[in-house]
């Protein structure tokens, strides 16, 4: 044994170069502070969308997919495609001032290598989807809510002051519930961060609002948010600063359609992914590459100077990843090439589609969940609950407050593209003779469609949110004299900076005619108010005055005189023209007329499909829908509008033009019914398609109805309306229950067979049609299309394809005419016939021009497909029946 006191000494004696060859030492302590580091994990906190926070621990190596699983995972967040993990290069949290320092996790790279700072990272949704309705999950919407209130209330997505209002309503109605009286005081919003600059103003017109959404649940409520934000010009826009070649400060946005370039907050141009071959940057300069058009001969390359190399690469990634999320079907394979140049990067998640798939293969998940608060302060002594306005109540609570199931029907919709009075009815907006009004729904606010800017536009027409705040501007204007029935409507505007409000009237005591609304110019206060002001409206008081008595020229200079008052504000009372009947038809002035260019060189269909497309994203095809004539100038309506016929219209301003109305031989009361052939040629197959437009028979008309279908030896009916929507009757009943019959007009009708179809929802009615006084008899079919909403369009274009795919065969080999009905005639009746012509087009390998279509329609008769939401509803139907390859050109029409 060696004591320790002789060691040192005994090492002095031994050579150093033998101990150094001959011996050897082993590190007991560094060897184990080696395995410790090995063991060690990595301590990662997750902000939340509703600011809670969570730690998580990680495999030191760990790459980035590995935490996203885990933050899903502990979410129990199924729909997570949509979602990433945010991080600053600085490490602060996300903010405006640091914007361009914000990164996306990447989940091929170690977490370890991307953490900055205290190593936090913010849960955000990363693709924003283009209607709320494509998420399956109530639970996923909420996140989407979290994440748009949160844009909101940062800054980073700007509203208009009117929007900000109805989009906070949708808050608190989700929160708190129906509005009541004896609970919420007068300043129960106190304390609640709704919207950027609140004011004690501004919540007094968001509980005006708040009071409309009686009866919408948290789900219904958040659903309604989400789908007024997705209209914002600013919804999903990824925005990158950026510099043009002169100097000017730009900023591209990346959206799910495309980039977009705005100046000065103003969009000056837009390039739809369709339109855009190739997107690189080098250095601090980003390119985009646009799709040679016809007759040049050369690309096009767009440049722009980015603020540092690390955000042009940003930014070009994020093109990568956005187009692929939202245009391809699955991610592009990644190829090998032996020598590698450039960047390396591509988009290793799931698609929008491959997302929606895996969702509709999953059951709908039964979560419970606890919604956040937007309160900034707790309240809890009765003196601070009187501040607040919040008030003890005996009334049982919601069974859904704070936590709900998630539910597995479809949210209540609370939009239209109407007007308010008018809730979305299809045939809205003209002048019904007969009304029956359903006080029992729950009126909820509608905002005017989104308009879409140009480059080349007056700045001055685009949208202010500081001017033409309508119903939400504080009025000082004495309205005790206003009436306030259900049938009335109060508009307030505020005049532009050239003291325009933006409309015009017609009519007045010298004119033995009501004030009617003559005109609304596009983009102006009278557009831009909520809630909007439409042509055909009837106006009985401005500012409490009533005018029904007054002479034209004074009811104008009274408007005038509004412009020019201390308040300088306009209170319209009207009528809107959907509730009551002039006593005349109303012409309409048709501002534009859009003719298409006849001369221009025929695409191919492929091309044609290619610009449908690309005129979808854009909006340009719908802004081109907007400026067509609705009536043919100089086509006359006279024989519609003679006295012994006027009973026979349902809708006293759309009558048959004389030029191609149905004549009847034998009609019981006249020659008259308000119907009008349209016959759709198909270029190169030597295809017309022969048609009856028509309204939904008056229990008046029946026997006209049935004559026109014996004597046009028609043997295809195809209703596309209910007989009732929302308490209004659409079309009278025509025709008899089955094994029922009944007599009209000399004939006997009787239902032999009804066949309901589930999938494409329809009713398939067989019916036939004895000739009393001839015995001779004819077989007739019904199809009655039931799956279209009481408003809106369809949600489902490809059930609505199965409908047109039947009514196509039971055409096949017919000569004679189809009759088509809605309730006025032109609508949906107008949408089914846009949809088959271009089936038939496509088919005859033709190209398809929906606008072409509407136009010759329109010569035939008025107003045929009536407003651009469903325009735009047909046209993706079009296009997904082509891209589906549901159908495609006939053999015989290829051409080698």
């Amino acid at each position: 044994m060696i004591r320790v006191g002789n060691f040192g000494s005994m090492i002095e004696s031994v050579s150093r170069r033998a101990f150094g060859g001959s011996s050897g030492t082993y590190n007991v302590r560094a060897t184990e502070l080696a395995r410790d580091r090995r063991l060690k994990t990595l301590s990662v906190t997750v902000v939340f969308l509703d600011d809670t926070k969570q730690l998580f621990q990680l495999e030191k190596r760990a790459k980035g997919q590995a935490l996203l699983e885990l933050v899903f995972t502990h979410l129990e967040l199924t729909e997570k495609h949509y979602f990433g993990l945010q991080f600053s290069d600085n490490g602060a949290p996300p903010n405006l001032a640091n914007t361009d320092l914000m990164r996306w996790l990447d989940p091929t790279k170690p977490v370890k290598k991307q953490m900055r700072g205290p190593g936090y990272f913010y849960l955000r949704v990363k693709f924003y989807v283009s209607d709320p309705s494509k998420l399956q999950e109530e639970y996923t919407r909420y996140h989407f809510y979290l994440q748009i209130r949160k844009d909101i209330l940062s800054g980073k997505l700007l509203v208009p002051p009117s929007t900000a209002c109805l989009l906070a309503s949708y808050t608190v109605q989700s929160e708190l519930g129906d509005y009541h009286p004896d609970e919420h005081g007068p300043k129960y919003l106190v304390g609640m961060a709704l919207m950027p600059g609140q004011t004690e103003e501004i919540e007094k017109k968001i509980s005006e609002l708040h009071k409309l959404h009686k009866g919408q649940t948290p789900a219904d409520a958040e659903f309604n948010f989400l789908d007024h934000a997705k209209r914002l010009d600013m919804y999903g826009v990824d925005l990158h600063r950026a510099r043009d070649s002169s100097g000017k400060e730009l900023q591209l946005g990346v959206t799910s359609n495309g980039l977009v370039i705005f100046q000065n907050g103003t969009k000056i141009n837009s390039f739809s992914w369709g339109k855009i071959v190739k997107i690189s940057f080098k250095r601090k300069q980003f390119f985009i590459q646009l799709k040679r058009e016809q007759g040049e001969s050369y690309d096009t390359l767009l440049g722009f100077n980015i603020v540092t190399y690390r955000s042009c690469k940003v930014l070009w990634k994020s093109c990568i990843e956005h187009h692929t999320f939202f245009r391809l079907h699955s991610p592009a394979i990644k190829r090998r090439t032996p020598l590698p140049l450039g960047s390396k990067f591509s988009y290793t998640g799931r698609t929008e589609v491959q997302s929606m798939e895996e969702a509709k293969l999953r059951m709908k998940s039964e979560k419970t969940f606890i919604r956040c608060s937007s309160r900034k302060l707790v309240v809890n002594t009765p003196e601070e609950k009187a501040k607040t306005g919040i008030t003890s109540s005996t009334r049982s609570s919601r069974p859904y407050d704070n936590k709900v199931t998630s539910l597995s029907h479809e949210p209540r919709r609370a939009w239209a593209e109407s007007s308010p009075t008018n809730l979305g009815d299809d045939e809205g907006g003209f002048l019904e003779r007969t009304v029956v009004e359903d006080h029992s729904r729950a009126f909820t606010p509608v905002l005017p469609p989104r308009t879409i800017s140009y480059a080349d536009e007056d700045p001055d027409l685009v949208e202010r949110p500081t001017t033409a705040t309508g119903i939400y501007e504080v009025s000082h204007i004495d309205s005790a004299n206003q009436p306030c029935d259900d049938g009335l409507v109060c508009i307030r505007m505020t005049p532009d900076e050239e003291g325009r409000f933006g409309f015009n009237v017609k009519g007045g005591s010298d004119l033995a005619m009501p004030i009617l609304v003559s005109r609304v110019a596009p983009n102006t206060p009278a557009d831009r108010c909520y809630p909007k002001l439409n042509e055909g409206d009837q106006v009985l008081f401005i500012n409490g005055i009533d005018v029904t008595g007054m002479p034209h020229e004074q009811v104008v200079n009274l408007i005038r005189a509004s412009r020019d008052s201390r308040v300088g504000e306009l209170l319209l009372t009207v009528r809107p023209s959907s509730v009551y009947d002039p006593g005349e038809a109303v012409e309409e002035e048709p501002v534009y007329q859009y003719v298409t260019d006849s001369t221009a060189v025929r695409e191919t269909l492929e091309q044609s499909m290619a610009a449908l497309s690309d005129g979808l994203m854009t909006g340009s095809l719908i802004v081109q829908f907007d400026h067509l004539f609705r009536k043919k100038l100089g086509l006359s309506t006279s024989h519609a509008s003679l006295p012994q016929n006027t009973n026979a219209n349902r809708y006293t301003d759309i009558l048959p033009y004389d030029l191609t109305r149905v004549i009847l031989e034998c009609g019981t009361n006249g020659d008259y019914i308000n119907a009008n052939y349209v016959n759709m040629e198909i270029p190169g197959s030597g295809i017309i398609n022969r048609y009856i437009a028509t309204q939904g028979p008056l229990a008046q008309t029946v026997g006209d109805f049935w004559e026109m279908v014996w004597e046009t030896g028609c043997s295809l009916i195809v209703m596309v309306t209910g007989l009732v929507e929302r308490g209004r009757i659409k079309c009278h009943k025509y025709w008899p229950n089955i094994g029922e019959s009944m007599e009209a007009a000399g004939l006997r009708i009787k239902s032999i067979r009804c066949h309901y179809n589930n999938p494409a929802g329809y009713i398939c009615n067989t019916l036939t049609l004895h000739h009393i006084q001839s015995e001779v008899e004819r077989e007739v079919t019904q199809l009655q299309y039931i799956g279209w909403p009481d408003h809106g369009v369809p949600d489902n274009a490809a059930v609505f394809l199965q409908f047109i795919n039947e009514v196509r065969r039971c055409r096949q080999n017919m000569l004679e005419p189809t009759v088509v009905h809605c309730s006025a005639g032109i609508g949906r009746t107008g949408v089914l016939i846009l949809m088959e012509t271009a089936l038939c087009l496509i088919e005859a390998n033709q190209p398809v021009y929906p606008i072409e279509i509407v136009t010759n329609m329109r010569d035939q008769r008025a107003m045929m497909v009536q407003t651009s939401s469903q325009f735009r509803f047909v046209c993706t139907c079009i296009l997904h029946a082509f891209t589906e390859g549901f159908c495609k050109p006939l053999p015989e029409y290829i051409y080698h």
